[in-house]
């Protein structure tokens, strides 16, 4: 299952390759793409644990940029 979502207020190409490398390893994780120049995130996971992939994802990039938020593309 793909899904994709935007990053609201991401500032920081390197935080953006962080995040992407931390959500990569998340299980069930197929892939997943962050675009920094167009702020959108793409991710590719095991259809019965999206749910928690993305609670899990968004507390990657709370952590590493608490004012960015992800939302639905």
């Amino acid at each position: 299952m793909k899904k994709r979502f935007r990053l609201e207020n991401l500032d920081c190409a390197n935080c953006a390759a962080k995040m992407e490398d931390k959500i990569s390893k998340l299980d069930g994780v197929e892939s997943v793409s962050i675009n920094f120049m167009t702020t959108k995130m793409t991710l590719e996971a095991d259809k019965e644990k999206m749910p928690l992939i993305i609670e899990e994802a968004e507390k990657i990039i709370k952590k590493l940029e608490p004012h960015t938020k992800l939302i639905k593309a």
